[in-house]
């Protein structure tokens, strides 16, 4: 690798990998693969959500009221499909589902709070 002060100058926000030279998306592309995790209405507010803590579905309900059952269901199945969640069940009855970030998906708050401070900067 060329030291950045050596050979040609850094290029903000881009990478130092020959893998960001693609000249079409590829699935594999690590920007590629936020952005299919991050897809979606809600997704990001359900995964705000869950950085405030582990959440049952009922409680992502009461916090998102406007969110349908069917897309709450999808965005669930979609980030635990992505290992940004994980779903457990709890004993008892009624059964219960508890939802929690992995360590991969709290990885996500930093790139959150990146996108936001992006769209207000652009006001």
């Amino acid at each position: 690798m060329t030291h950045q002060t050596v050979g040609h100058p850094a290029r903000p926000g881009l990478p130092d990998d020959p893998l960001a030279d693609v000249t079409e998306p590829d699935p594999s592309c690590p920007v590629e693969i936020t952005l299919a995790a991050l897809r979606g209405r809600w997704t990001t507010l359900v995964i705000r959500e869950l950085l405030r803590g582990d959440r049952g579905y009922t409680d992502l309900r009461r916090a998102l009221p406007a969110l349908s059952d069917k897309v709450l269901s999808e965005r669930l199945a979609q980030l635990a499909q992505a290992g940004v969640v994980e779903r457990r069940r709890l004993p008892g009855w009624p059964p219960r589902t508890c939802y929690t970030l992995t360590a991969h998906g709290r990885g996500l708050a930093p790139v959150l709070q990146a996108l936001w401070d992006w769209g207000a900067a652009g006001e």
